[in-house]
Protein backbone atom coordinates (compact mmCIF):
# COMPACT_ATOMS: atom_id res chain seq x y z
CA UNK A 1 0.00 0.00 0.00
CA UNK A 2 1.51 3.12 -0.78
CA UNK A 3 1.02 6.14 1.47
CA UNK A 4 3.29 8.69 -0.02
CA UNK A 5 5.48 9.64 -3.23
CA UNK A 6 6.54 12.93 -4.51
CA UNK A 7 5.67 15.16 -7.50
CA UNK A 8 7.91 15.92 -10.68
CA UNK A 9 8.96 19.28 -10.81
CA UNK A 10 6.57 21.68 -13.19
CA UNK A 11 9.18 21.69 -15.72
CA UNK A 12 9.00 17.81 -15.88
CA UNK A 13 5.06 18.00 -15.12
CA UNK A 14 4.98 20.13 -18.86
CA UNK A 15 7.72 17.98 -20.58
CA UNK A 16 6.40 14.68 -19.96
CA UNK A 17 2.49 15.07 -18.93
CA UNK A 18 0.28 18.03 -20.06
CA UNK A 19 0.30 21.69 -18.83
CA UNK A 20 0.34 22.63 -15.46
CA UNK A 21 -3.18 23.58 -13.85
CA UNK A 22 -3.25 26.87 -12.03
CA UNK A 23 -4.73 24.68 -9.10
CA UNK A 24 -1.93 24.65 -5.86
CA UNK A 25 -0.89 21.46 -4.50
CA UNK A 26 1.63 19.24 -2.62
CA UNK A 27 5.14 18.43 -3.65
CA UNK A 28 5.46 15.49 -1.29
CA UNK A 29 2.09 13.94 -1.14
CA UNK A 30 0.45 11.76 1.58
CA UNK A 31 -2.96 10.53 2.08
CA UNK A 32 -5.46 13.71 1.85
CA UNK A 33 -3.49 16.01 0.36
CA UNK A 34 -3.91 17.78 -2.87
CA UNK A 35 -1.76 16.54 -6.07
CA UNK A 36 -1.77 16.40 -9.75
CA UNK A 37 -3.37 13.99 -11.83
CA UNK A 38 -3.81 13.67 -15.78
CA UNK A 39 -7.28 12.35 -16.87
CA UNK A 40 -8.76 12.37 -20.88
CA UNK A 41 -9.84 15.65 -22.24
CA UNK A 42 -11.55 14.42 -25.65
CA UNK A 43 -9.04 13.02 -27.87
CA UNK A 44 -5.93 14.45 -25.58
CA UNK A 45 -5.19 14.81 -21.93
CA UNK A 46 -5.12 17.03 -19.45
CA UNK A 47 -3.99 17.86 -15.81
CA UNK A 48 -5.76 18.49 -12.81
CA UNK A 49 -5.66 18.76 -9.49
CA UNK A 50 -7.32 16.51 -6.85
CA UNK A 51 -7.29 15.40 -3.16
CA UNK A 52 -5.74 11.74 -3.14
CA UNK A 53 -8.02 10.05 -1.58
CA UNK A 54 -11.50 8.53 -3.67
CA UNK A 55 -14.17 10.92 -2.11
CA UNK A 56 -17.09 7.91 -2.42
CA UNK A 57 -20.68 8.36 -3.41
CA UNK A 58 -22.92 10.21 -1.10
CA UNK A 59 -19.80 10.72 1.26
CA UNK A 60 -21.27 13.25 3.65
CA UNK A 61 -17.57 15.21 3.55
CA UNK A 62 -14.52 15.34 1.58
CA UNK A 63 -13.02 12.91 4.07
CA UNK A 64 -13.58 9.57 2.32
CA UNK A 65 -16.36 7.99 4.47
CA UNK A 66 -18.67 4.65 4.20
CA UNK A 67 -21.88 4.46 4.11
CA UNK A 68 -22.72 3.67 8.07
CA UNK A 69 -20.54 7.04 8.26
CA UNK A 70 -17.06 4.95 9.27
CA UNK A 71 -13.77 6.88 7.52
CA UNK A 72 -12.14 4.95 4.98
CA UNK A 73 -8.90 4.55 3.75
CA UNK A 74 -9.15 5.01 -0.41
CA UNK A 75 -5.74 6.16 -1.84
CA UNK A 76 -4.97 2.82 -2.94
CA UNK A 77 -7.47 0.18 -4.75
CA UNK A 78 -7.08 -3.33 -5.50
CA UNK A 79 -7.01 -3.79 -9.19
CA UNK A 80 -8.87 -7.44 -7.81
CA UNK A 81 -11.95 -5.80 -6.96
CA UNK A 82 -11.63 -2.76 -8.30
CA UNK A 83 -14.68 -2.70 -11.06
CA UNK A 84 -17.18 -3.86 -7.98
CA UNK A 85 -16.22 -2.03 -5.59
CA UNK A 86 -19.08 0.78 -4.04
CA UNK A 87 -16.12 3.71 -4.03
CA UNK A 88 -14.28 2.85 -7.39
CA UNK A 89 -16.59 0.40 -9.25
CA UNK A 90 -18.33 3.52 -11.34
CA UNK A 91 -15.08 5.68 -12.31
CA UNK A 92 -13.61 2.36 -13.39
CA UNK A 93 -17.09 1.20 -15.32
CA UNK A 94 -17.30 4.64 -16.79
CA UNK A 95 -13.40 4.80 -18.09
CA UNK A 96 -12.60 7.59 -15.77
CA UNK A 97 -8.76 6.23 -15.24
CA UNK A 98 -5.95 8.83 -14.59
CA UNK A 99 -2.21 8.56 -14.34
CA UNK A 100 -0.62 9.89 -11.43
CA UNK A 101 2.74 11.61 -11.65
CA UNK A 102 5.15 11.19 -9.69
CA UNK A 103 9.31 11.25 -9.07
CA UNK A 104 9.18 8.58 -6.50
CA UNK A 105 6.99 6.85 -4.49
CA UNK A 106 7.83 5.02 -1.20
CA UNK A 107 7.08 1.38 0.48
CA UNK A 108 7.67 0.27 3.97
CA UNK A 109 10.77 -2.09 4.89
CA UNK A 110 10.55 -4.14 7.71
CA UNK A 111 13.51 -6.74 7.24
CA UNK A 112 15.07 -5.64 10.46
CA UNK A 113 11.92 -5.82 12.14
CA UNK A 114 11.02 -1.97 11.93
CA UNK A 115 9.64 0.23 9.57
CA UNK A 116 12.12 1.83 6.90
CA UNK A 117 11.07 3.66 3.97
CA UNK A 118 12.15 2.99 1.00
CA UNK A 119 11.57 5.39 -2.10
CA UNK A 120 11.47 3.30 -5.80
CA UNK A 121 12.50 5.73 -8.71
CA UNK A 122 13.41 5.09 -12.34
CA UNK A 123 16.72 3.57 -13.38
CA UNK A 124 16.57 6.44 -16.23
CA UNK A 125 15.23 9.26 -13.85
CA UNK A 126 12.12 9.91 -15.86
CA UNK A 127 9.20 10.29 -13.84
CA UNK A 128 6.67 7.45 -13.29
CA UNK A 129 3.41 7.74 -14.62
CA UNK A 130 1.25 5.54 -12.39
CA UNK A 131 -1.83 4.14 -12.93
CA UNK A 132 -5.12 5.10 -11.01
CA UNK A 133 -8.84 6.37 -10.90
CA UNK A 134 -10.63 9.54 -10.80
CA UNK A 135 -14.14 10.44 -9.82
CA UNK A 136 -15.59 14.25 -9.23
CA UNK A 137 -17.81 14.57 -5.84
CA UNK A 138 -20.32 17.26 -5.07
CA UNK A 139 -19.75 18.75 -1.38
CA UNK A 140 -23.99 18.50 -0.13
CA UNK A 141 -23.42 21.47 2.26
CA UNK A 142 -22.21 24.15 -0.43
CA UNK A 143 -22.59 22.15 -4.15
CA UNK A 144 -19.16 22.53 -4.71
CA UNK A 145 -17.39 19.94 -6.68
CA UNK A 146 -14.29 18.48 -5.85
CA UNK A 147 -11.86 15.71 -7.98
CA UNK A 148 -10.33 12.81 -5.91
CA UNK A 149 -7.91 9.96 -6.84
CA UNK A 150 -6.75 6.89 -5.94
CA UNK A 151 -3.51 4.85 -6.89
CA UNK A 152 -4.21 1.10 -8.44
CA UNK A 153 -2.25 -1.65 -6.79
CA UNK A 154 -1.41 -5.24 -7.70
CA UNK A 155 -0.51 -8.26 -6.04
CA UNK A 156 3.56 -9.20 -6.30
CA UNK A 157 4.00 -12.11 -3.98
CA UNK A 158 6.13 -13.35 -6.33
CA UNK A 159 8.34 -10.54 -7.30
CA UNK A 160 11.73 -9.77 -6.09
CA UNK A 161 12.93 -6.96 -4.00
CA UNK A 162 9.19 -5.34 -4.11
CA UNK A 163 7.85 -8.76 -2.17
CA UNK A 164 10.13 -7.53 0.78
CA UNK A 165 8.21 -4.46 1.02
CA UNK A 166 5.29 -4.21 4.14
CA UNK A 167 5.29 -5.78 6.93
CA UNK A 168 5.15 -10.09 6.89
CA UNK A 169 1.45 -11.29 8.18
CA UNK A 170 2.26 -14.14 10.19
CA UNK A 171 -0.91 -15.82 9.93
CA UNK A 172 -0.22 -16.11 5.80
CA UNK A 173 1.46 -18.87 4.18
CA UNK A 174 5.01 -17.04 2.65
CA UNK A 175 3.55 -17.10 -1.03
CA UNK A 176 0.05 -15.89 0.06
CA UNK A 177 1.06 -12.34 1.83
CA UNK A 178 -1.09 -10.67 -0.29
CA UNK A 179 2.20 -8.12 -0.59
CA UNK A 180 1.13 -4.78 -3.00
CA UNK A 181 2.94 -2.92 -5.21
CA UNK A 182 1.75 0.29 -7.63
CA UNK A 183 0.71 0.45 -11.50
CA UNK A 184 3.66 2.07 -13.43
CA UNK A 185 2.70 2.98 -17.18
CA UNK A 186 5.14 3.04 -19.90
CA UNK A 187 4.44 6.33 -21.55
CA UNK A 188 3.96 4.72 -25.07
CA UNK A 189 0.84 3.15 -23.16
CA UNK A 190 -0.58 6.17 -21.43
CA UNK A 191 -3.21 6.51 -24.24
CA UNK A 192 -4.36 3.30 -24.36
CA UNK A 193 -5.00 3.86 -20.26
CA UNK A 194 -6.77 7.12 -20.75
CA UNK A 195 -8.71 6.45 -23.51
CA UNK A 196 -8.75 2.70 -24.77
CA UNK A 197 -11.65 -0.02 -23.60
CA UNK A 198 -11.62 -1.60 -20.22
CA UNK A 199 -10.18 -4.87 -21.57
CA UNK A 200 -7.31 -2.73 -23.06
CA UNK A 201 -6.75 -1.05 -20.04
CA UNK A 202 -6.66 -4.65 -18.04
CA UNK A 203 -3.52 -5.51 -20.30
CA UNK A 204 -1.66 -2.64 -19.31
CA UNK A 205 -1.77 -4.07 -14.99
CA UNK A 206 1.18 -5.44 -14.90
CA UNK A 207 4.61 -5.48 -12.73
CA UNK A 208 7.13 -3.17 -13.67
CA UNK A 209 10.55 -4.78 -15.24
CA UNK A 210 13.02 -4.65 -12.04
CA UNK A 211 15.77 -3.62 -14.06
CA UNK A 212 14.22 -0.48 -14.44
CA UNK A 213 13.76 0.40 -10.62
CA UNK A 214 15.93 1.92 -8.12
CA UNK A 215 15.58 1.64 -4.70
CA UNK A 216 17.57 2.76 -1.23
CA UNK A 217 16.02 4.10 1.78
CA UNK A 218 14.30 7.30 1.97
CA UNK A 219 16.99 8.58 5.12
CA UNK A 220 20.02 8.10 2.73
CA UNK A 221 21.92 7.84 6.22
CA UNK A 222 20.74 4.57 6.59
CA UNK A 223 22.85 1.98 5.20
CA UNK A 224 21.18 -1.10 3.92
CA UNK A 225 21.45 -3.45 1.37
CA UNK A 226 18.51 -5.30 -0.43
CA UNK A 227 18.63 -7.54 -3.71
CA UNK A 228 20.13 -5.69 -7.14
CA UNK A 229 17.20 -5.81 -9.57
CA UNK A 230 19.87 -6.10 -12.18
CA UNK A 231 20.65 -9.13 -10.82
CA UNK A 232 17.61 -10.59 -9.75
CA UNK A 233 16.49 -10.28 -13.40
CA UNK A 234 19.25 -12.22 -15.35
Amino acid sequence: MCTYYEVPNREQLVLHFADVPGDEWRDKMSPLYRGPFMRAQNKGRELVVGQWGMIPPHSKTHIPTSKEGKRLSTVNARREGMAKSWTYGGPWRKGQRCIIPAQLYVEPYWGTGKHIPWQFSRADGEPWGLAGLWSEWADPATGEVLASYTMITQNCDDTPVLNLMHRLDPKRPPNMQDKRTVVPLEQSDWDIWLHGAADQAETLIRIPLLERLLHRPLDSTIEMQLPNPQQEAT
